[in-house]
């Protein structure tokens, strides 16, 4: 009996099972048709792919200025557009002059690199000044070559606005930044403090054929002064960047802020023709076209008008 009793506990107890892990089980083999649905998936999403990166590529190209032909430095400060010609440009940067033979579509380096150019104005057809930190220099054949100016009378050299009286070429006017205004009547041999009130904060002078000085300070708005710089008014309260006056109608002038702005009444009133997120700086007219005008966007695009100041658009740089 007691050998009955081993017997049927032996023949009672379960038997194990093997277990499968996991990754062992096997696997569902995919159907032979699969790569050929991988790929027609490929081939469809590679246009839609190309599509996006295209976009992508046009966005960045934009944030970086590439569609505006202009250069990659950190700063623009100035902008001149040649006597004669104008699809000939020249933009002072803080990395010294760029020049441009197609209208801004593209640019070389010419000259004074490494230096800020925060200011160019023109004296004649040859003659050519620049002015900023630590920087006044002027050219007698366009620009192709310079020379440093050290006059008299200036307490240091950091020049953030700088002008030229169009009617007197050896009278100069200079803005030095926490200083004042001065003024030079022998062509930058030597300057004279002029004004304290107005000059310190300036980012842009402009001067009239009537003797009219346009100072746009950043603290005060734009100021205006009929009696050489002795006393002064305010006219808008923007801050402008760039001051332009048209070398053919002295009344229409064009500025920069937060955008573009234009008088026709020498400077009296104004109208906002151009509104720029990112502002804008650099500003010029061509004196051989008088209705074309440039300026430079904080967004990194050049724009140009051709009808005076109403209507500006984008210069679109080559592919």
């Amino acid at each position: 009996m007691a050998r009955q009793k081993t017997k049927l506990r032996t023949a009672a107890k379960p038997q194990k099972r093997p277990v499968q892990h996991p990754k062992k089980r096997a696997t569902r083999k995919a159907p032979r048709w699969w790569p050929l649905a991988a790929l027609a998936v490929l081939l469809l999403l590679i246009p839609v792919a190309g599509v996006l990166m295209q976009r992508g590529g046009d966005e960045a190209a934009t944030d970086r200025g590439t569609n505006s032909g202009l250069p990659d430095t950190p700063d623009y400060h100035s902008l001149l557009v040649a006597a004669d010609d104008p699809q000939a440009l020249v933009l002072g940067t803080h990395d010294g002059l760029y020049g441009s033979s197609d209208g801004g579509r593209s640019w070389q380096p010419t000259s004074l690199s490494g230096q800020d150019a925060m200011n160019l104005a023109r004296a004649g057809a040859e003659v050519v000044w620049t002015a900023g930190h630590n920087v006044l220099a002027k050219s007698t054949d366009g620009g192709e070559t310079w020379q440093d100016v050290r006059p008299d009378g200036l307490p240091h050299l950091d020049v953030h606005g700088f002008a030229v009286d169009p009617s007197d070429p050896i009278t100069l006017w200079a803005a030095l930044a926490g200083t004042g205004l001065y003024r030079s009547t022998d062509g930058g041999a030597s300057f004279v403090l002029v004004s304290r009130e107005v000059g310190a904060a300036v980012m842009a002078l402009a001067v009239t054929p009537e003797g009219r000085v346009l100072a746009g300070d950043m603290r005060q708005g734009l100021m205006i002064s009929d009696d050489d710089g002795r006393s002064w008014r305010r006219s808008i309260g923007t801050g402008f960047m760039g001051l332009a006056v048209n070398p053919q109608d002295p009344k229409r002038i064009v500025a920069t802020g937060p955008g573009v702005f234009l008088s026709a009444d020498g400077g009296q009133t104004w109208d906002q023709v151009m509104s720029l997120d990112k502002g804008a700086g650099p500003i010029a007219w061509a004196k051989s076209a008088p209705e074309t005008a440039y300026a430079v966007g904080f967004d990194r695009t050049l724009y140009k008008t051709t009808d005076g100041g109403k209507s500006w658009r984008p210069v679109v740089g080559k592919a």
